[in-house]
């Protein structure tokens, strides 16, 4: 299929976000910080972006699979894609256990609990990475003789329906749900920081298998969210490699290829006597306050707002066309979806020194871009590109007025509560 359900439901994501915010506007309980969210939403279409090239790697393998060592011959009906989605959701169990117990694998992981915030956007705050760890724990499904389109759809379903969780504004459901489901108030005990939550509630769907593997903890008093040691950068590319920049480092002062192994291979934190041994975690300080660094005054970050809402314009026109793209468009396209990520957090943390020449380059590329695509052959309406070249132009305007402007970046302490 061109369109996995996770693409198709973008305006889903989008809209149940709003109405969480109206939520929130009503009862005055407010769980966004727009820095925070634009970095989470960021994370996410570049992970979308990767699995443009990476799926036919893992589905390709995927599909090897199940042609040449499938040992049954299952149907495609409703019962065997029954099966295929209880079954994912227990390879998910044990692909999300791994990547909190190997710290190679929370690298691709890691990415997912960086906010210090809990709420929907949350849920789009996805690594880049984490499908080259995965999919190897899915490969006995193709063994089975499930089809990979039945695999790639309970993937999807799976993940659309962890998007729901991550929710501060769901108490508790009905017993039996709680029971036998994933619920939000299970998976906020997994997006804790604190010790007596960490490594716990890895499920996607059934909650059941952490009550049957031992990694079940009910939620008591709220969490803190975020991971042992911030991230403290608004950078959705950084967030990436972060951790992986962190091993390599130790990995140059372990001692032996026995360490740095042990220190790709062990639990995350672990780390050679000599190197300070394994770091443990500790409880979440009181005087502990989120990360929350901001451009300088309202201008600049209605200016950041604006700019992302046009830019995921753009990229849902590149998710919903791709795949009638050469590797050269999709190349290209990609890389001016990589800067505008980047563009993002480079305001937030008010980087003025990187912001006018790349925020220009991004910008006249919106414009001669749509004519690109227009000269391929997508059907674009020329009054879409005059009205882009507008928009670059005055964004341009826009921008130099409010460098003009100056100031330095605002450190916002926000006390967690």
């Amino acid at each position: 299929m061109d369109l996995n359900p996770v693409i198709l439901a973008i305006p889903v994501f989008f809209g149940l976000m709003g109405l969480e915010l109206a939520f929130e506007f009503i009862t005055r309980k407010h769980t966004y910080r727009l820095n925070d969210a634009v970095t989470n939403i960021s994370t996410g279409t570049l992970q979308q972006l990767s699995g443009v090239f990476l799926q036919i790697l893992t589905i390709g393998i995927y599909t090897v699979v199940f042609e040449k060592w499938s040992i049954l011959t299952l149907p495609v009906n409703g019962w065997t894609f029954a099966a295929v989605f209880v079954l994912y959701d227990l390879g998910y169990y044990w692909a999300h256990r791994m990547a909190h117990e190997v710290s190679l694998f929370w690298g691709g992981h890691v990415v997912h609990h960086q906010s210090e915030d809990y709420n929907l956007s949350v849920a789009l705050r996805q690594s880049s990475t984490a499908v080259l760890w995965a999919f190897p724990f899915y490969l006995p499904l193709a063994i089975m003789g499930f089809a990979p389109n039945q695999m790639v759809l309970a993937a999807g379903l799976n993940l659309l329906y962890q998007f729901w969780i991550h929710t501060e504004h769901i108490h508790k459901l009905p017993r039996w749900a709680e029971a036998v489901l994933n619920t939000p108030s299970h998976h906020r005990v997994h997006h804790g920081r604190d010790p007596k939550y960490i490594d716990k509630n890895y499920a996607g769907v059934f909650i059941v298998w952490d009550r049957m593997f031992g990694t079940f903890t009910e939620e008591e008093e709220r969490p803190h969210y975020g991971i042992t040691t911030p991230l403290q950068s608004w950078n959705p590319v950084y967030a990436n490699f972060a951790h992986y920049l962190d091993l390599g480092k130790l990995i140059g002062q372990s001692r032996s290829v026995s360490d740095a192994v042990k220190i790709l291979m062990n639990k995350p934190g672990w780390r050679p006597e000599y190197l300070g041994g394994y770091m443990k975690p500790e409880e979440v300080p009181a005087d502990y306050h989120k990360f929350n660094t901001d451009a300088p005054f309202r201008g600049a970050k209605l200016y950041t707002f604006m700019q992302f809402l046009a830019a995921s314009g753009g990229y849902s026109l590149f998710f919903f066309t791709q795949a009638g793209f050469s590797l050269e468009v999709k190349l290209l396209y990609g890389s001016w979806m990589i800067l505008s990520t980047l563009m993002f957090g480079f305001l937030f943390e008010w980087r003025k020194a990187w912001v006018t020449g790349l925020e220009w380059i991004r910008l006249l590329a919106i414009p001669a871009g749509l004519l690109g695509l227009q000269s391929i052959g997508l059907n674009l309406p020329n009054a879409l590109v005059w009205a882009a070249g507008f928009f670059a132009l005055a964004s341009i305007g826009w921008l130099t007025q409010i460098l003009k402007m100056g100031g330095s970046v605002s450190v916002m302490t926000e006390k967690a509560s």
